[in-house]
Parts: C-alpha cells; sequence; structure tokens
C-alpha cells in the first residue's frame, strides 16, 4: 500500500515567545513492512538545531524558536509504502537492551488496578500471541475508547481506573500489563489512515511487545487488532514521553496558546 502523509502543527501565541525548544520524533524510517520513498519536514519561525538517532534509534531534531514569533509551524510530509506483516516487526534493533523493557516508568507504573488485570494470567500454559491478544482484548473491554476524558499526564493506572481513554492510555496499559507478565514492551507512535477519514487531528498510537522466537509483535488496542498495512510507525519509546511527536519546552509570558493540529492519511 502506498501512503500519502501530511501532518502539520500549528502553535499560535497571544503575546510573543521569548524562547523555546522542541523535540521532533516525525521521521518514519525503512524498516519491515515499511520503505520511505520521500519525506520532509519544515519549519516555521524555528531552526534546527541538531539531528541525531536517540537510545531507541528514532530520529529526533531538536529545533530552537526566538526572535519572538507569535506563530509557529511544524510541517512533515511524504510517501511510505506499507505491507501487511500481521503486526511482526521483527528483531530487536537499536542502543537500548531488552531489559531495559521491563522498566517501569511514571506513565505506566503499575498500581492495584492493573495487578488485577493480569492477576492468574501470569504462569499460564498459553501461548504467548494468544496471551497477549487476550490481554488487548481485556483492556479495550474494561476502558471504553473516549476522547476528551485524559490527557498526556494520565498514566496507565489513571486510564484503567477510570474506564475510559484513547490511544495512548490503551498502549499505556498494554506496556504496563505485558510487563508484569514478563514481556519487555514498549509504546509506539505513528499515523494509522482510517477507512471513513481522511482529515485527523492526532497521530496514533499502538504497543509492541517482544515474544521469544518471533520479536516485536504490535497490538493496537484502541482497534482491537494488529497493525496492518494503513499503519506507519514514526517512534518508538518505554512510553509516550520517548516516543511523542512533538515534545518540548518554552520561556517568556506568551499568554494564551491555542494549538491546531492537521493530519492527512490517504492512500
Amino acid at each position: 500500500m502506498l501512503l500519502n502523509i501530511s501532518h502539520t502543527t500549528r502553535y499560535a501565541y497571544q503575546n510573543p515567545l521569548g524562547y523555546g525548544l522542541q523535540e521532533l520524533r516525525l521521521s518514519p524510517s525503512d524498516g519491515h513492512g515499511q520503505e520511505v520513498l520521500d519525506w520532509k519536514i519544515e519549519i516555521e519561525g524555528g531552526t534546527k538545531e541538531v539531528e541525531f538517532l536517540d537510545q531507541h534509534n528514532n530520529e529526533v531534531w531538536l529545533i530552537s524558536f526566538s526572535c519572538d514569533p507569535r506563530e509557529i509551524a511544524v510541517t512533515c510530509s511524504g510517501a511510505v509504502r506499507t505491507s501487511d506483516t500481521a503486526g511482526l516487526h521483527g528483531i530487536h534493533r537499536g542502543f537500548a537492551p531488552l531489559w531495559y523493557f521491563q522498566r517501569e516508568t511514571p506513565l505506566t507504573q503499575p498500581g492495584p488496578a492493573l495487578r488485577r488485570l493480569v492477576k492468574g494470567k501470569a504462569g499460564q500454559d498459553v501461548e504467548a500471541i494468544s496471551l497477549l491478544h487476550e490481554l488487548s482484548a481485556n483492556i479495550l473491554d474494561n476502558v471504553t475508547y473516549e476522547t476528551g476524558m485524559t490527557t498526556a499526564v494520565h498514566t496507565a493506572e489513571d486510564a484503567l481506573s477510570a474506564g475510559h481513554g484513547v490511544c495512548q492510555d490503551h498502549s499505556h496499559i498494554f506496556v504496563a500489563a505485558a510487563r508484569l507478565l514478563g514481556f519487555p514492551a514498549r509504546y509506539v507512535s505513528g499515523y494509522l489512515m482510517l477507512d471513513d477519514q481522511e482529515h485527523q487531528d492526532a497521530s496514533h498510537a499502538w504497543a509492541e511487545a517482544h515474544v521469544d522466537g518471533l520479536g516485536w509483535v504490535g497490538f493496537d488496542v484502541s482497534n482491537g487488532i494488529s497493525p496492518d498495512a494503513r499503519y506507519v510507525r514514526l517512534a518508538t519509546g518505554l512510553d509516550y514521553s520517548e516516543a511523542a511527536p512533538v515534545s518540548g519546552l518554552r520561556f517568556g509570558d506568551h499568554g494564551k496558546e491555542s494549538l491546531v493540529v492537521d493530519i492527512q492519511v490517504a492512500q
């Protein structure tokens, strides 16, 4: 499948922005089932300072904003050829060893609700893939997909206890639960071509668990499937904070801030 993608993130400020820094993880890379044919990133109101690979082998741009801009924008666009690998991403690559992906983080630290979710599952004589698909289905049964109820600072435990969330929350819960079951697990950010909607106001997220003999296998809890040819990977991390497409900080009294995100993914 050939997917054309356009993604614009635009910030507007009531007062001039004194200074800001952002990390961009907006560059898909070639990999199992994914070939990047063309990709570019354009910045309005800012300057690219450096480009590097982080510990997860994500391509990262560090950009700065100064000269008192009132509006800044980041646009990425390109074409990616994908194929359906039934969610299989393959062998582990990158600088971080597998044991690193069994670490708890503030966003994935398990509490009573997460421990109840996996109670009785550890040590079962069940094939790993079946166990992980069952886990994914159980999460969706317990956490309804609902926008506007959680934010980027809500934890896996928060969302599971509340019973609602979005793809970020579903992914955090899966990652935390899979680690409790002994699997290395990670968060994945990227794009999903929707069947009935070309314009979107947010990127997508899913999770991966590492299974002996298979490598990394993806699970999109929100849609109840493993990623197929409609998915494009951007970045991976222990949680959202390490794989967010755009993150950063700013200084100065900039007043009110408005944010507009427009994403188009089309075949």
